[in-house]
């Protein structure tokens, strides 16, 4: 190597970043509530009634929420399951447990029976807070056949030996058997006194664990991450600045807060920022285009493919959307015709849950030049190395490898792992990310290692290719996978989801894909599926394990 530089960076020291308040989630609460006042915090519409919560109320129910908790016996540390899409009452949960000092635990309302079961198994949660129907799913039901004994123990009764710890399950949407209505559990805490969670919610340190997430499982069973307050206070300040939002941001999202990207984005965007959330239940195209209308939304977060499906809804040319200022111009969802902005996604970014979202980011405004294509420069108080992924070896500026990261924003552990099995010796985390740094101190971001495809000797990003090839007419979800082949090594496919009534032919789709990938980068088949053929993970990402053998096994049909 002899004397090049070692790819190794640094962010900022700590204590120089600006627009940083309290350290815990309860400081966090306190401090934009007390900004916020009689402001509204946020709306939320169920059965034709619009719900409006000011920061006074927020605050307030999530003062119920800890009375509640503590009166049901909760105590430091406490882990409390809260199973609720994008609605008033997961916020006041999550504050809530703060508040209480316990550790929230958000639960996926996309999993399955057999999801349900390893997340309430691994969490150990003591009280679920759930929402009880969501969609076609009934959560008591579920639960009922996890446990049978919900069905006829009183609340507060349960003592199952499949799930030890859990004693109170509370809903929104009725209770039955050991299942306490969301009113009579908040009524619990009715003759508490207010200075008892005051003096609780003060033993919470920055130090402290505050909540516990889980990854979205795409090649095995979710893992649980554990956070401290630090890490997810100074995440929520950030997000501010890497939108550059102020009061008049009020943000739609359908995307569930279980997943710590939508919970930074939406509420650290909006509410550190001083303005609203717009929320959604889940995600239905048509409906959301008219709550941003009705709502006169400025800012909306969502995933890619649901760019596409708002644009596809039929009221698409029907809404007026002119109230919209932080979107993005670029995406087809900046092109609606009432939309005029010239604001920038921060897109130039790399986060895990494992580091609470974001480590690395240029924020909003920063001219493409500085960009220069990157995921951006390391926050403050993180640190990033490239490694060899064999030997574990820094390797010189610019050569790629695996990304390892480490700082204040990194993860407590995963849990029933420990923690000098998950870290390296110097205390960094190795990501299963691909990249390389250059002599600026920026990141660069190629892709999951293991979802590298390597064909006829080269190196493609399957990212890469999704990028390209999603910009196609008429497709609407797609995603590459390398199949093993005999001579190239690995045969580079892409699956595609056609919008509804487009006429796809795989050649044209590949001629499209020349115009911007490299040849050998196009791939070499494009295969088509409905929707319900490609099994999902909760963030909607297909698994690519899964996929990578229906491909295979289409390939091989067609001889």
């Amino acid at each position: 190597m002899g004397d090049r530089p070692l790819s190794i960076i640094h962010g900022p020291p700590l204590d120089e970043e600006a627009g940083v308040g309290a350290l815990t989630l309860n400081g966090w609460l306190e401090q934009v509530c007390a900004a916020g006042g009689e402001r509204e915090a946020l709306v939320f519409y169920e059965n034709g009634e619009r719900i409006s919560w000011s920061y006074a109320d927020l605050m307030a129910e999530a003062r119920r929420v800890a009375s509640a908790l503590l009166a049901c016996g909760t105590g430091k540390g406490t882990r409390v399951g809260v199973l609720m899409t994008n609605r008033p009452e997961f916020l006041s949960a999550v504050w809530g447990v703060a508040l209480a000092g316990g550790v929230a635990t958000a639960l996926n309302t996309f999993s399955t029976a057999t999801e349900f079961e390893h997340l309430l198994e691994a969490s150990g949660i003591s009280v679920l807070l759930m929402e009880r129907r969501v969609l076609k799913k009934d959560f008591a039901a579920m639960l009922a056949e996890i446990e049978p004994q919900v069905r006829t123990v009183m609340p507060g009764a349960i003592a199952s030996t499949r799930l030890p710890f859990l004693r109170h399950v509370a809903a929104i949407g009725g209770g039955e058997g050991a299942i306490e209505d969301w009113g009579a559990f908040l009524s619990r805490g009715d003759g508490l006194s207010p200075a008892l969670v005051d003096v609780v919610s003060a033993t919470v340190t920055p130090a402290d664990p505050a909540v516990l997430f889980f990854s979205s499982g795409s090649t095995a069973k979710p893992k649980g991450i554990l956070s401290a307050h630090r890490a997810v206070a100074l995440q929520l300040w950030r997000w501010r600045r890497f939108y550059q939002t102020g009061p008049d941001a009020r943000a739609w999202s359908a995307n569930g807060f279980f997943f710590s990207g939508n919970f930074g984005m939406a509420i650290g965007g909006a509410l550190t920022a001083g303005g609203s959330l717009v929320l959604q239940s889940t995600f239905q195209p048509e409906e959301a285009l008219d709550l941003m209308a009705c709502e006169k939304a400025t800012m909306a977060i969502a995933w890619p493919h649901q760019w596409a499906q708002l644009a596809a809804a039929p009221n698409w040319l029907e809404v007026d959307l002119s109230a919209m200022k932080y979107v993005d111009p670029s995406h087809a969802f900046g092109r609606h015709p009432t939309i005029s902005t010239d604001w920038d996604e921060p897109m130039s970014a790399y986060g895990n849950t494992e580091t609470f979202t974001i480590s690395s980011i240029y924020e909003s405004g920063t001219s493409m030049e500085e960009r220069a294509g990157s995921a951006g420069k390391p926050q403050p108080g993180l640190t990033f190395k490239i490694v060899d992924p064999l030997t574990g070896e820094i390797v010189p500026v610019g050569e790629p490898g695996e990304i390892a990261v480490k700082g204040v924003t990194l993860m407590m552990g995963y849990i029933g792992e420990p923690l000098d099995e998950t870290l390296d010796e110097q205390g960094f985390f190795a990501t299963g990310d691909a990249g390389h740094v250059d002599a600026e101190g920026r990141l660069y971001w190629s892709g999951r290692l293991n979802d590298i495809i390597k064909t006829g000797g080269a190196n493609v990003s399957p990212l890469e290719v999704d990028a390209a090839i999603r910009k196609c007419p008429g497709v609407k979800v797609n995603q590459t996978v390398g199949v093993p082949h005999d001579t190239l090594g690995e045969l580079v496919v892409t699956a595609v989801v056609p919008h509804e009534g487009a006429v796809l032919e795989e050649g044209a789709i590949r001629q499209f894909a020349r115009e911007t990938l490299a040849s050998y980068k196009v791939p070499r088949r494009v295969l088509f599926f409905a929707e319900n053929e490609l099994e999902t993970t909760g963030s909607a990402k297909i698994k690519t394990a899964d996929l990578r053998e229906l491909v295979a096994a289409r390939i091989a049909a067609e001889g």
